[in-house]
């Protein structure tokens, strides 16, 4: 630890430490009185002027805590963001649990502001019996006993702790009653699911209150409801607390929200969520004016209603909501880093914005101040809006003091200039839209440069490059790369955005191990001309790299996207795959793929339940096609159409056999899912590939010991098929079963959903099959054992090779469907995870961000019953651009696979994730030989430093072709250490770093390049022989340095 950190460190906890020696923590409570209901510090009255707080910088979403970050990190950031807060007033800020004493503390002595420390008390779901209960049932034995242990310990844990000022239970937990849905008016009130779980809930609540003030009478309890939601029963199970808090957006007033708990309860009232976005949602634009009018007017009455002030006296005052915009809040995993215009919800309160039956309130701009983006650093910084300085006024006014009437408080409000707040606020708009640009923006800039340095033995890459060959690697040596990258993004208005980055080439290295990458398009070429060969050195140099658009109308969503990833429609409906994923990490990259292209619409208003995709390739290897999707909620029952419109077949120059073109085709789906209590059912049918109706195929008959291949052609009923899907969710016990029939040429694509674990064994999606899979979960602690299972048979087989001709295996290119993934097999695996967190769920897609946990880990072991062969797949031949079937398939082989991953978050400098694997594996094409490969992968990151490496052995090499054509390497080995200026992401994306990384590999016979010594072909020429007898493996190498420079705004 250097000696800054150090310093810091021992400012912080001996602070911390003096502080707990020295002082002790404020006396609060809650004192009704003549006047009425006042909060007490100390006996000093205190009106709380507070605002909700977090710290959450653009790019990041609820995964992402400040408390994780270095102690020199975290007194920059509260100090940026409390002396504003001091600045306006605000003596009070609500948080939730997970900021350490010490910091409560700091922001106090600093500051003078206090702390509310919010338990969500299961709102957001909980860990019970080592299985993630994403709703709440408050009825539960084991959600009592734990809920009650949390906010015991959350107690003792706290209660000395200087700058508290209260507990904070829930929020809006009565709103996550409903998770059954609508309920009917047709059954009465007291008989409703939403009431019974209401009062279990509450009386948890009062029995929490009892718990917590046996430990700590010096700080008051208080619950934040949704509004005004199961009053009865509050009266009648939460006598106990001392606080009734509320989250209310009433717009310009709280109407009778005081006199109400006054009549009703008789306890004082807080608002703990309270305010106003700062976005029109009809004229589409920021509304600064707007929001501060809102927060002026709610302000007013918060103290109209303070003890002595002739209201309700029963106001101990308010947070307002909230102090910066929420980027991450609409759709919290995606478009992190774009201020979403979305209204989310609708609320006839706010009258300057509002419009029946349209959302208008937008998530992302409730903040009182903007934000900035975010520096290399990881800090932002903030810029007050109109209201920040409205309230700075506001909280001025102390409704306590001596002679304070209402009088008084009308003639200060009413001098109160909304003007010239805005007038003050128009700076801090014009510096941030200098941080930000303007309509037209340079929206990135990336600059990659690196050299590479190579070697080897026994290979055919030469030692010097010959000129006149074009081959690659062409030498054993020095090259270096430089590749810049730039961003415009248009912003025409703010529901409206484009982007376009480029890419330009300096240097393309023509020796790299790994000769296939992104910038390899620029390397020069031999062209042939009435006058010679000639060498163009400049073709390609300047590329569209990726863009999109988006344009947010009142009736849909539009956008667009080229090479840009996007997700698949599963969870919307999609039971067999008419719209798979298009998110293919660097591939898109390596292979130079020009998908996904196209674009969606989403309907509002009228059109809502309307999605439509349109493009050139939505997903790679796609044909040009349209796709309409429907869905619609009719009493319980979720339906979904969709239907898929191929409107030409896709050329046949592609750039990976992992995305070869499929047959023209034409689909309809139609799906319906419904919940019974913990069983759901789902339904669907399929009507696909009418278009190949009346196309030939042959197929096989064993007859006798002959094997006789005849002729048939594709009829309308191989274009159907049907699947139906059982899911019982018990929480600690969980299963599934599913089945399906499907046609000829009845194609879907494979499953990308998770049902409870991460199985390895799905439906493929594949036309041409009966299938059925079952499996469930068990936990037993924080250990889950998950067993599936899988049987599927294709309807017709595959044509084995060796038949006499005009027999042939089927290839896609020449025949209708083909037998690849649908092959008939048994199929078992079981899955072990350990996993003490799982809220963070181990086999979510970005879990390598997300896991928290000191050590989570999943162990796999599957096997593949595989009686019989494959069809042909489809081959790239080595110009890159012919495609061609290969003559066959490996034979019918049993195949297993043991995987496992760990995860281990040590601190918060430090962390370890590895991939380890095992197993037997076949080649693409149609090599018959059988690989045994095993492998490891980890990646570690401390503080600013990254080592990503992996070990493979007598594996594939990198490449679609090496897999297609069973290239293997006896040994692999990489290492890759870089730093950063920032904390290192776990996913490999561009950022400003410098790094090293080496390259080791073993060839043998059947490896590409190994050259142990040469012999002359039947037509004269001379070749290496790789299985020449009595020489060593070769070897090949390559070190590379790079350094990357990385902005985005």
């Amino acid at each position: 630890m250097d000696m800054k950190k150090v310093t810091l460190f021992l400012i912080v906890f001996f602070g911390a430490t003096t502080s707990a020696i020295f002082s002790q923590a404020d006396k609060v409570v809650v004192q009704n009185s003549n006047e009425g209901w006042k909060l007490l510090i100390d006996g000093q009255p205190k009106i709380i002027n507070g605002v909700n707080w977090d710290y959450f910088p653009i790019g990041t979403n609820f995964s992402y805590s400040l408390w994780n970050q270095s102690p020199e990190f975290i007194k920059q950031a509260l100090d940026d963001e409390m002396s504003l807060l001091e600045n306006m007033g605000v003596n009070s800020i609500r948080v939730y649990t997970g900021i350490p004493k010490e910091w409560i503390t700091y922001i106090y002595e600093n500051y003078g502001i206090y702390t509310m420390l919010n338990h969500s008390f299961g709102r957001y779901g909980l860990t019970i019996g080592g299985a993630w209960m994403a709703n709440t049932d408050y009825s539960d034995p084991r959600v009592k006993t734990l809920l009650l242990k949390e906010v015991k310990q959350l107690v003792q844990d706290y209660k000395d702790t200087p700058g508290l000022l209260l507990f904070l239970l829930g929020n809006e937990n009565n709103y996550g009653l409903f998770w059954d849905g609508a309920e009917t008016e047709d059954i009465p009130i007291e008989d409703r699911k939403s009431t019974a779980r209401a009062r279990d809930m509450y009386k948890l609540f009062n029995e929490a209150a009892v718990e917590m003030k046996r430990i700590d009478t010096g700080h008051p309890i208080a619950i934040s409801n949704g509004d005004l939601l199961f009053m009865d029963i509050i009266v009648e199970e939460l006598p106990d607390i001392d606080i009734f808090g509320t989250n209310t957006y009433r717009g310009m007033t709280f109407t009778d929200l005081y006199d109400r708990v006054k009549n009703e309860y008789g306890k004082p009232v807080l608002l703990t969520e309270f305010g106003s976005d700062a976005f029109n949602a009809r004229t589409v634009q920021e509304d600064q004016l707007a929001q501060a009018n809102y927060l002026l007017s709610n302000w007013k009455q918060i103290y109209e209603n303070a003890a002595g002030l002739a209201g309700a006296d029963n106001s101990l005052g308010g947070y307002t909501f909230q102090f910066s915009d929420g980027w991450w809040k609409y759709g919290q995993t995606v478009n992190l880093d774009v201020h979403d215009v979305n209204a989310s919800w609708d609320n006839g309160g706010y009258q300057f914005d509002f419009k029946e039956g349209e959302n208008n309130m937008n998530e992302e701009w409730f903040g009182i101040t903007a934000k900035g983006p975010t520096n290399f650093q990881g800090f932002y910084e903030l810029y007050p809006r109109t209201a920040y300085y409205v309230l700075k006024e506001v909280h001025e006014f102390d409704p306590y003091a001596d002679d304070v009437s209402q009088g008084d408080l009308n003639e200060y409000f009413g001098d109160i200039s909304l003007g010239d707040a805005r007038l003050k606020a128009r700076a801090d708009k014009a510096a941030l839209a200098g941080t930000q640009g303007d309509a037209i923006k340079l929206s990135r800039f990336t600059a990659d440069f690196r050299t590479y340095n190579t070697g080897g033995s026994l290979i055919t890459t030469p030692q010097d490059a010959d000129p006149t060959k074009q081959v690659f690697p062409n030498e054993q040596g020095f090259d270096h790369m430089q590749s810049i990258y730039f961003g415009i993004e248009a912003n025409p208005a703010p529901n409206v955005r484009a982007n376009v980055d480029f890419n330009v080439l300096g240097n393309v290295p023509l020796n790299p191990i790994d000769e296939i990458f992104y910038e390899n398009r620029g390397r020069p070429v031999r062209l042939e001309t009435p006058n010679g060969t000639i060498t163009d050195q400049s073709i390609n140099r300047v590329a569209i790299y990726s863009s999109s658009f988006n344009w947010d109308h009142d009736l849909f969503n539009l956008t667009g996207f080229y090479r840009i990833g996007r997700y698949h429609w599963a969870y919307e409906g999609d039971f067999f795959g008419l719209y798979p994923e298009a998110n293919y990490g660097p591939n898109i990259d390596i292979y130079n793929a020009t998908a996904p292209a196209g674009f969606e619409v989403e309907g509002k208003k009228q059109l809502d339940g309307f999605k439509l995709a349109f493009g050139p390739e939505l997903w790679w290897g796609a044909n040009p096609a349209l796709l309409l999707k429907y869905s619609k909620t009719v009493g319980e029952t979720d339906l979904t159409g969709i239907f898929h419109e191929d409107i030409q077949q896709q050329g046949t120059n592609v750039a990976s056999s992992f995305a070869i073109p499929q047959p023209k085709t034409r689909r309809l789906s139609l799906y319906a899912d419904r919940d019974f209590g913990k069983l759901g059912v789902e339904i669907g049918g399929l009507w696909a590939g009418q278009p190949l109706n009346g196309r030939e195929f042959q197929l096989v008959r064993e007859e006798g010991d002959s094997t006789r291949v005849y002729q048939d052609e594709i009829k309308p009923m191989d274009n159907f098929g049907g699947k139906l899907k059982l899911t019982y969710t018990g929480g600690t016990f969980n299963w599934y079963a599913q089945s399906a029939v499907m046609g000829l040429v009845a194609n879907g694509s494979a499953d990308p959903t998770i049902t409870y674990t991460g199985w390895r064994l799905k439906d493929s999606g594949s036309g041409n099959q009966y299938n059925f899979l079952t499996g469930f979960t068990y936990a037993l602690g924080n250990i889950q054992v998950a067993p599936n299972f899988l049987w599927q048979k294709p309807i017709e087989g595959p044509i084995p090779s060796g038949l006499d001709a005009p027999a042939r295996p089927r290839n896609i290119l020449e025949d209708p469907f083909i037998v690849r993934s649908n092959r008939e097999q048994i199929a078992g695996e079981i899955l072990f995870t350990y996993d003490p967190t799982p809220g963070s769920f181990f086999y979510e897609w970005n879990n390598d961000r997300m896991e928290d946990s000191k050590f989570a880990a999943s162990l796999g072991f599957v096997y593949r019953r595989l009686p019989t062969t494959q069809d042909a797949a489809i081959g790239i031949l080595p110009d890159g651009r012919t495609l061609f079937p290969f003559p066959g398939a490996p034979p019918a082989k049993d195949l297993f696979e043991v995987n496992a991953r760990v995860v281990s978050k040590l601190s918060r400098e430090l962390g370890i994730i590895a991939l380890i694997y095992g197993g037997n594996a076949q080649p693409n094409g149609s090599d018959e030989r059988t690989i045994n490969r095993y492998g490891m992968d980890v990646r570690m990151i401390y503080n600013r430093l990254k080592l990503n490496t992996f070990v493979k052995v007598n594996d594939w090499g990198p490449f679609d072709y090496y897999r297609d054509f069973n290239l293997t390497f006896p040994l692999q080995f990489m290492a890759d250490f870089s730093t950063t200026l920032g904390k290192p992401d776990w996913f490999d994306i561009p950022r400003t770093r410098l790094g090293i990384r080496g390259t080791w590999r073993a060839l043998d016979q059947y490896s590409p390049r190994y050259a142990p010594t040469y012999t002359t072909n039947v037509a004269g020429e001379r070749v290496p022989d790789p299985t020449a007898p009595g020489f060593d493996n070769g070897t090949e190498w390559e070190i590379s340095t790079y350094i990357q420079i990385d902005i985005r705004n």
